[in-house]
């Protein structure tokens, strides 16, 4: 089992930048042998979009929404279990609740309880 904590939400005006964190904890094994790792943004009344993450298959391969490429990059530690989202040039509609997701080698999948972030002037 794997739990996944999330931070570094809050709010920010438009044109600023975030970094989000999410820490894995757990099964070492399935941290360290997942086939994703990324993260995910809910509004209200919204579903759950993939925005950002790690595949590890056919060699691996990292993936952006298209409406987030350029301004949003994802990046990981190893040793630390944590993968990072590092926010620039955010705007209004990027307001959200951030999700870290994890979906282990077995297909089992984590999620973490979010972390909020606020765009606004």
């Amino acid at each position: 089992q794997v739990q996944l904590v999330e931070s570094g939400g809050g709010p920010v005006q438009p044109g600023g930048s975030l970094k989000l964190s999410c820490v894995g904890s757990g099964n070492t094994f399935t941290l360290k042998a997942y086939n994703f790792m990324g993260w995910y943004r809910q509004t209200p009344g919204s579903e759950r979009e993939l925005i950002a993450g790690f595949f590890t298959a056919n060699g691996g391969t990292t993936h952006y929404h298209d409406s987030i490429k350029d301004r949003f990059t994802v990046s990981r530690d190893g040793a630390r279990n944590t993968i990072y989202l590092q926010m620039n040039d955010l705007k209004s509609e990027d307001t959200a609740v951030y999700f870290c997701n994890l979906i282990a080698a077995n297909k089992a999948e984590s999620w973490g309880r979010g972390t909020q972030v606020t765009v606004s002037s």
